[in-house]
């Protein structure tokens, strides 16, 4: 499967989503950051829009691959999908992450209305609602975004592709572990504060212990919104 993840916008967790949320639920497939300005804090090798041709064969060459498109490459990238007709069929989706944010989710409708005028099909653009308290709803924060869809049926909308807030996130922004990487770790970090000689240590262990337990309950929901989002 390969994935788009784009938005006009910056600031709706494109690069979290990429990576925490698809790769490591798609055969660990690579994560390609289309960005020239922003660093998405990992070691893949970034291709700039311009590159779109170069990205359009190894795209063809792979099974599974996540594409991290930033915001300031976006407007090239979907012009270069106009220039390459047909280039978009190489995606099997475009997720389009959004948060609760009113010129976030102006950008969203931007967005979405861009993809459709390429002839990309609803069926293969899905939302996420990132960034939502645990006591709001999708309907109340994102009711225009409701409103849109209700009026246009550009892309698809499931209710429950929801990703909470939760400090984890901002816990592993520059790890190279991802979220399921640091829930298979094995090690038991609470023999470990006994046995550490120096107070750094302990503290750094029993930071892991924390997320590891934000890490186990996290995942559940992430799983649930990537079962949702693509079924």
């Amino acid at each position: 499967m390969k994935v788009a993840v784009i938005n006009f916008s910056g600031n709706v967790g494109k690069s979290t989503i990429a990576r925490h949320l698809l790769a490591s639920r798609m055969s660990n497939a690579p994560v390609i950051p289309v960005e020239s300005i922003n660093s998405d804090g990992t070691q893949d090798e970034t291709i700039k829009g311009k590159q779109f041709g170069e990205l359009q064969e190894a795209l063809i060459l792979m099974d599974d691959a996540v594409v991290d498109v930033g915001a300031s490459n976006v407007e090239d990238f979907v012009n270069l999908m106009k220039q390459y007709k047909g280039s978009h069929e190489d995606f099997d989706y475009f997720v389009v992450p959004t948060v609760p944010k009113s010129k976030q989710m102006r950008d969203t409708i931007s967005t979405i209305d861009a993809l459709s005028d390429i002839g990309i099909p609803a069926k293969k653009i899905r939302m996420i609602f990132n960034m939502v308290e645990l006591d709001e709803t999708p309907e109340r924060e994102f009711s225009g975004l409701f409103e849109y869809h209700n009026a246009e049926k550009k892309f698809t909308l499931r209710t429950d592709a929801v990703i909470h807030v939760n400090d984890i996130y901002a816990k592993v922004n520059g790890s190279e572990k991802s979220i399921i990487d640091i829930l298979k770790d094995k090690t038991d970090y609470r023999e470990k504060i006994k046995t550490a000689e120096s107070s750094n240590d302990k503290l750094q262990y029993a930071q892991m212990v924390g997320i590891k337990r934000l890490a186990a309950g996290v995942t559940e929901e992430l799983d649930a919104v990537f079962s949702t989002l693509f079924k």
